[in-house]
């Protein structure tokens, strides 16, 4: 329901028109105000009065019934009348059914380019962040209406394959291989890199085996396709417990057939000049170092690659908006792409939408180096935050039913939360224990709270949530909740539109507590029938509402815990 509209569509002044009002109207400093406000300073100069006459002058133009107002300085305060938020948000027919009602297509595609793993390295907690975000905002975009493509820019092309080529060949074992996986492939990438450093001849090797890949030897392809199968199949069981999905795993080897045009482009708009025998963008005037488009032997790099990516993906698409979620070490080399597709005349480079963030670790581990072989995997990461939601299950609630399914759901569930709860710019020092925390803000207590909702139903037969008083829902715990569930269809086009699912995260949990606040204080089996159907009516408003919350961020609402 949007209120602010309600509000200034019920005022009558012939100096302030509803749009006006409408992008005025916000939420006072101090909640005690009142649950809307609006300024009057800026009319003072034209109406030649002062701030409070003119307030004084709004409120009394104020036609309507469903809400109080009140005079406090230069401000107009608007208080919602209880009876009528209660009835306004919980009637809705979104709550009608299990599931809140799909979006109607709105005609526009976004295409998502997010996690991009590495073929023949490992899938690790270095990726949680690109995926878990990536992930989240397929689903918030389709949640919108929106035409969501996920892609997935495989790291499948480049000398390290190469060295992998040779190292197999070297002392590599196929049923080796079968049984461990990427495992195995890793540290045969490792092995290369030790000996290579005795054996400086090995590098020679590698470079004539990629340049087998990159002329089509049977051999080579071979070899360079089992690899990337390997990978593939190990990632997308990581992916299914992720629950990301995507519509492409077009890679960088995808693009060597697109690159001559690209290059041709470049030539005919006459934005290429050499620069020690390597051909390249000057960006001097846009304050950029130039973007390297061929290196001296004429090997393409990565901005040429993502420039014909682009150039692609519209023609394939025809995207309205093309997010990289990629971290924000590369913050550069996409300003250059995206300066170089504007500079060939490409329009939709202002459609290409860089969406950084920050760089994650596991509490107590060091820096990831494949080469060295000191990676955490993610998989391992998943494994352990499950056996410590199974250990708490055994310690809170050890006669659960289905016990492994829901430790699946709490230890991943937490794992994803902690990813999306803070601000995708910072940092994230991954933590067991304040991941899996069932008193924190984390993905356990919005579960739990989630299966709370769902026992008071059960236990009071909330079978029929119709014919509901809602004057019986005018306190001050049942309306802080109500207005907190009024905001979420405005909270997922805020996470929508600046690219942050932690939005959604803080919303939920502002959300759970305020709940949890209404639910130690107010009883609700055992009450008068009428005000029981009430309360539960909020209580089913409040479940649905997680539940679809969580989903959005990847993450299951388990009905016990």
């Amino acid at each position: 329901m949007d209120f602010k509209k309600i509000i200034a569509d019920s005022l009558k002044c012939d100096f302030i028109s509803a749009d006006e009002a409408y992008s005025l109207l916000g939420l006072p400093a101090n909640p005690q105000m009142g649950d809307y406000c609006l300024p009057c300073f800026k009319f003072a100069k034209v109406l030649k009065t002062s701030p409070q006459a003119i307030a004084e002058q709004v409120a009394k133009s104020v036609q309507s019934e469903n809400f109080t107002v009140q005079v406090v300085g230069g401000y107009v305060n608007f208080r919602l009348d209880r009876t009528f938020l209660a009835k306004s948000v919980l009637s809705d027919k979104s709550y009608d059914g299990e599931t809140f009602p799909e979006a109607k297509p709105n005609g526009k595609t976004v295409c998502i380019d997010y996690s991009s793993v590495n073929i023949a390295k490992p899938f690790h907690i270095g990726h949680l962040l690109t995926t878990a975000i990536g992930g989240s905002l397929y689903r918030i975009y389709k949640r919108l209406g929106y035409n969501v493509v996920g892609i997935n820019h495989l790291g499948d092309w480049g000398t390290q394959f190469g060295k992998m080529i040779v190292a197999f060949k070297k002392w590599g074992d196929k049923a080796d291989v079968e049984k461990r996986g990427v495992n195995a492939l890793v540290e045969l990438y490792v092995r290369f890199h030790k000996e290579a450093e005795a054996d400086p001849a090995l590098d020679g090797e590698a470079r004539a085996w990629f340049k087998k890949i990159e002329d089509g030897d049977v051999e080579a392809t071979r070899l360079f396709s089992y690899f990337k199968n390997v990978t593939l199949e190990e990632v997308k069981r990581v992916y299914k417990r992720l629950g990301i999905e995507f519509d492409s795993y077009n890679g960088e080897s995808f693009y060597n057939d697109k690159l001559s045009d690209v290059v041709k482009l470049l030539e005919q708009k006459k934005l290429l000049t050499e620069s020690d025998g390597a051909k390249v963008v000057d960006l001097s005037d846009f304050d950029m170092p130039p973007c390297l488009i061929l290196k001296s032997d004429g090997a393409s790099l990565y901005a040429t690659r993502d420039l014909a990516a682009a150039i692609y993906r519209k023609n394939t698409y025809g995207f309205d908006k093309n997010l990289y979620v990629v971290a924000y070490q590369q913050n550069l080399h996409f300003k250059q792409v995206f300066k170089v597709l504007e500079l060939m005349g490409c329009d939709f480079a202002k459609d290409c939408v860089h969406v950084p963030f920050g760089m994650v670790s596991l509490e107590g581990g060091g820096s990831l180096s494949t080469r060295s072989g000191n990676v955490v995997y993610l998989s391992d990461v998943l494994d352990t935050a499950v056996k410590k939601a199974r250990a708490v299950i055994e310690e809170k609630n050890p006669k659960l039913a289905d016990k492994e399914k829901t430790a699946e759901q709490v230890g991943v569930g937490a794992v994803l939360f902690m990813a999306l709860s803070t601000s995708r710019i910072k940092d994230l020092v991954f933590s067991y224990d304040k991941a899996l925390s069932f008193d924190g803000e984390t993905a356990p207590y919005l579960q739990y709270t989630h299966a709370r909702c769902r026992s008071v139903l059960e236990k009071c037969g909330a079978a029929d949530l119709k014919d509901i008083d809602y004057s019986l829902l005018t306190g001050d715990a049942e309306a802080a909740v109500i207005t907190l569930l009024n905001r979420y269809g405005a909270v997922i086009n805020d996470a929508a539109q600046k690219y942050e699912p932690s939005i959604l995260s803080k919303y939920l949990i502002d959300l759970a507590q305020s709940y949890n606040a209404f639910y130690v204080s107010n009883r609700i089996a055992g009450e008068d029938a009428a005000l029981m159907k009430a309360r539960l009516k909020l209580s089913e408003a409040v479940r649905k509402t997680l539940k679809d919350g969580l989903n959005l961020l990847l993450i299951s609402a388990p009905a016990k815990m």
